[in-house]
C-alpha cells in the first residue's frame, strides 16, 4: 500500500460504527481495544500472550522511550514492532500526557477523567502516569514552543517541542503516532483550558507540517491530531472543527473532562470529525467508559488501567471488579470470572491468585493482569460482533446491567 493507512466503515447504527483499519503491519477490525506497552512492553504480558487473547495492535510511550533506552536504540533494532517482538501494528503517542504528569498533576490525584469537582483515583489507584510521579516537586515547564522537563530518573534537563516529538516518533517507527498536544487536568479554569486548547491547535499544525517533511516516513507512518477543550462543550466543538480542517490521517480526543460529561463531549466533537478517518479516544479502557465511546462512534481506544489495577490485585468481571487482596476470596476456588475465559488463565482460582498477590509474587500481578486486558479485549470484540449483527444497543444495556449488580 502507497498510503500509510487506509480505513472504511462496513457497519455502522446510529452514532456506532465497525470497520476495518488497514497498515503496512496488517488490519486492525474495529472497534478495537490498543494495550498499552509504556516503555515497548505490556506489563507482565508477553506478546505471544497478547496475539493468543486477540490484541491486534499495541501502544507505546514517546516521553519513556525518549529517555530509555533512547530512540536510536529503539530505529536501529528496526521500529518499535521488531524491538518488542511484535509482529502487529503499533502506535506511539506524543508524550503530551507526561507533560500533564510531569507538571500542573504533579504529585496530585488529578486524573484525565474527572468526577465531580475532585479527580479520584481509579479503584483506589491513581491514573496518571506513575512512572513519573515518584519524585517531589513539579518537573515540567510548558511555553509556547514547547516544554521544558527533568527527567525523573536522573534529574537531567531536557525540552520537547512539537518538531521534536515528531523527530522522536519518526525514530521509533509506529505505524500510527500522534501530534504533540497539552493534556490538561479537568479541574483548570475555561480560561485555561482554552489557552491550552489554542496551544494544542498551534502545536498540531507544526506537528503536521514536521511529518509532512519527512517524506519517507509519510509513507509508512500516519499521524492523528487531537481535540482537546476539556470538559467544555463548546471548546470540544471548536477544538474538533479546528483539528479536522487539518490534514491528519485521523483524530484522537484527549480526556480532561468531567465522567459525567463524557457523552456530552463526544456529542459535541465526532460530528465536527471527518467520517472516513479513524478515531481514537485517549487514555479510556474501563469497561463501561469503552461501551460509552464505541456507542457515540469512536473506533480505538487504550488505557493502562487493566494492567495497572491487574498489578494490585484487582480483576475485572461481569460481575464487576474483584479486589482479590479481600478476605472473602482467601478461600474462593472458582474461577477468576466463570462468564469470561482468557487464554493463559485457565485453571487459576480466586484463592490461588489472591494468595500471589497477598504473598507479593509476580505471577500473580501477571495472572491479573492478562485476565484484565483479554477482559476488555473480549468486550470490544463482542460490541464489534453485536455491531455486525445489528443488536449493539442490547448489548451494552445487558453489559451494564450485570456489571453494575455487584
Amino acid at each position: 500500500m502507497d498510503a500509510p493507512l487506509s480505513f472504511s466503515v462496513s457497519t455502522k447504527k446510529g452514532a456506532a460504527r465497525a470497520g476495518v483499519l488497514t497498515t503496512h503491519h496488517g488490519e486492525i477490525q474495529t472497534p478495537a481495544f490498543v494495550p498499552v506497552g509504556t516503555k515497548a512492553n505490556v506489563k507482565g504480558v508477553l506478546p505471544d500472550a497478547l496475539k493468543a487473547m486477540g490484541a491486534q495492535v499495541v501502544l507505546a510511550n514517546t516521553y519513556h522511550l525518549y529517555l530509555q533506552p533512547g530512540e536510536d536504540v529503539v530505529k536501529n533494532a528496526g521500529g518499535l514492532g521488531k524491538f518488542m517482538n511484535w509482529e502487529g501494528p503499533t502506535m506511539t503517542d506524543s508524550g503530551g500526557f507526561q507533560v500533564f504528569s510531569l507538571g500542573s498533576a504533579f504529585g496530585r490525584t488529578i486524573t484525565k477523567i474527572a468526577k465531580g469537582e475532585e479527580a479520584p483515583r481509579e479503584h483506589g489507584i491513581a491514573v496518571f502516569d506513575e512512572d513519573v510521579a515518584s519524585q517531589h516537586g513539579q518537573l515540567a515547564v510548558i511555553d509556547d514552543e514547547g516544554v521544558t522537563f527533568t527527567s525523573h530518573h536522573d534529574g537531567s534537563l531536557h525540552r520537547f517541542t512539537p518538531e521534536r516529538s515528531i523527530e522522536i516518533q519518526h525514530a521509533l517507527g509506529a505505524d500510527m503516532f500522534f501530534a504533540f498536544d497539552e493534556c490538561t487536568a479537568p479541574t483548570e479554569p475555561y480560561e485555561y483550558q482554552k489557552e491550552a486548547m489554542d496551544r494544542t491547535h498551534r502545536w498540531a499544525e507544526r506537528s503536521l507540517k514536521a511529518h509532512r517533511q519527512n517524506l519517507s516516513a509519510n509513507k509508512k507512518q500516519a499521524i492523528f491530531g487531537i481535540v482537546q477543550g476539556g470538559r467544555h462543550l463548546d471548546l470540544r466543538k471548536e477544538s474538533a472543527k479546528e483539528t479536522a480542517s487539518m490534514d491528519f490521517d485521523g483524530f484522537g480526543i484527549g480526556g480532561s473532562f468531567s465522567k459525567e460529561d463524557m457523552d456530552g463531549a463526544l456529542q459535541a466533537a465526532i460530528p465536527e470529525l471527518p467520517e472516513g478517518k479513524p478515531r481514537h479516544f485517549l487514555g479510556i479502557g474501563e469497561p463501561t467508559d469503552v461501551l460509552t465511546g464505541i456507542a457515540e462512534g469512536m473506533d480505538l481506544f487504550d488505557c493502562v488501567a487493566a494492567t495497572r489495577i491487574g498489578r494490585h490485585g484487582s480483576i475485572y468481571t461481569r460481575r464487576g471488579i474483584k479486589h482479590l487482596k479481600g478476605a472473602e476470596f482467601k478461600d474462593d476456588y472458582g474461577p477468576l470470572d466463570p462468564e469470561t475465559v482468557v487464554p493463559g488463565t485457565e485453571g487459576f482460582s480466586r484463592a490461588y491468585v489472591s494468595h500471589l498477590i497477598r504473598s507479593k509474587e509476580m505471577l500473580g500481578s501477571v495472572i491479573a493482569s492478562t485476565h484484565n486486558l483479554g477482559f476488555i479485549l473480549a468486550l470490544v470484540d463482542g460490541a464489534r460482533e453485536a455491531l455486525h449483527a445489528g443488536t449493539f444497543e442490547q448489548y451494552r444495556a445487558d453489559f451494564l446491567r450485570d456489571y453494575q449488580s455487584n
